[in-house]
């Protein structure tokens, strides 16, 4: 098919979620325009994660505005109306699992070297409110606390059990584009109707949630042993 939009998240460190490369991603979900999209990684990567180095640089004010805009990635393109396929073609950690799981279908690489998880918790990382109801919505409930407690980084088709993703292929992108194709071949009123209602609300915050992002979160997000637990990972 050719009339779909393609968003490929690039940036560096294997496409890690900086600031500008979020902005990259919300600019282009926004300027699919209600067209059919497909989520690619650059290179021979989905996405890394978040940026670990900017994280690990951000006071209070500093990180409110980042998962401010993490939040926004994720509404951009979970409530995003026409069909939606991730062609994950390689490592998809933590903000890119995340990215991953705003698809409507998810399909992954083959290749045994490749890691997809949800590793938050590991990294003394508490999930912020609109990624946890994510989780909550797109991993199977049985395996739901696994993922998210247990924290492991896991090849692909053991992410395929775990319903981290739909498919394991050797060739992602061509099975990504048919599947895309497939939906987008349905009548597009009729299907963003559908879709809409299926996830009306479903990430949305309440005044609860950003009461307790903001007096909870927030702090563990910047606190020292935090810090020094994301700059420990990353001297590994």
């Amino acid at each position: 098919m050719s009339d779909f939009y393609t968003i490929t998240i690039e940036g560096p460190g294997k496409n890690a979620l900086g600031t500008p490369v979020m902005e990259s991603v919300v600019r282009q979900a926004r300027e699919a325009a209600g067209r059919p999209i497909l989520v690619v990684g650059a290179g021979d990567a989905f996405s890394a994660g978040l940026n670990l180095k900017e994280v690990a640089s951000l006071d209070v004010a500093g990180m409110t505005r980042y998962l401010a805009l993490l939040d926004d990635m994720i509404d951009a393109l979970f409530y995003h109306d026409a069909p939606m396929v991730a062609c994950v073609n390689g490592h998809a950690i933590a903000g890119g699992c995340v990215i991953a799981l705003c698809a409507d279908v998810r399909i992954a690489t083959a290749d045994a070297k490749v890691r997809i998880g949800l590793n938050e918790v590991a990294l003394g990382l508490e999930f912020p409110p609109k990624i946890l109801k994510l989780a909550q919505r797109r991993v199977a409930p049985r395996s739901l606390e696994r993922v998210l407690l247990e924290a492991g980084l896991h090849e692909p088709r053991r992410a395929l059990e775990l319903g981290l993703v739909d498919e394991v292929v050797t060739d992602p992108r061509p099975r990504a584009e048919a599947v895309l194709a497939t939906m987008a071949a349905h009548p597009p009123e009729i299907f963003a109707a559908t879709k809409r209602t299926l996830r009306r609300g479903m990430v949305d915050l309440t005044d609860a949630d950003r009461r307790y992002f903001r007096d909870e979160v927030l702090g563990r997000w910047t606190a020292p042993a935090v810090r020094e637990k994301v700059l420990a990972a990353l001297r590994r």
